[in-house]
């Protein structure tokens, strides 16, 4: 394949159209966020990985874990934590049976804050996808993204 193959183009093409997408939507629900919470999508996404956690077997995340599941370095979701600690939304503590291990919880106020804030993601997440979905480009990859489900 050389570098103007049409199949190299057209996915060279599909991947900025995703890459489009994400930006679009990540501006919008960030806007919103910050101008109703003071949340950032980085912040508001660590707080819903780590309310998920419970306390069975296998329950807490590791900061590997989180990181992956928010999409940043352990350096970078390891300073975040340290930021929302300080805004007393997180919680850290020695892990009981590995005293190297390190749990993070959602505070009081954090969950409040997260629940205070989940209406304003998913509406703001709705509204972009409905703007992308417009563009002829975007549409079949919204269709994509609103055909993805959680496994129950």
């Amino acid at each position: 394949m050389t570098a103007t193959d049409p199949a190299l183009t057209a996915l060279a093409q599909g991947w900025c159209a995703l890459s489009l997408l994400h930006g679009k939507i990540e501006t919008h629900v960030e806007r919103a966020l910050q101008a109703k919470h003071g949340l950032s999508v980085r912040e508001y996404s660590l707080l819903d990985v780590l309310n998920r956690q419970h306390d069975g077997e296998g329950g807490h995340l590791q900061m590997k874990q989180v990181a992956d599941a928010v999409v940043l370095s352990q350096s970078a979701t390891t300073r975040l934590v340290t930021r929302l600690e300080e805004r007393g939304l997180l919680s850290r503590y020695l892990c009981p049976t590995d005293r190297r291990g390190i749990y993070t919880d959602v505070s009081e106020s954090g969950a409040a804050l997260l629940a205070e804030a989940r209406p304003t993601n998913d509406t703001a997440l709705r509204e972009a996808l409905d703007e992308a979905a417009k563009n002829s480009e975007l549409a079949p990859l919204v269709k994509a993204v609103e055909a993805v489900r959680t496994p129950a």
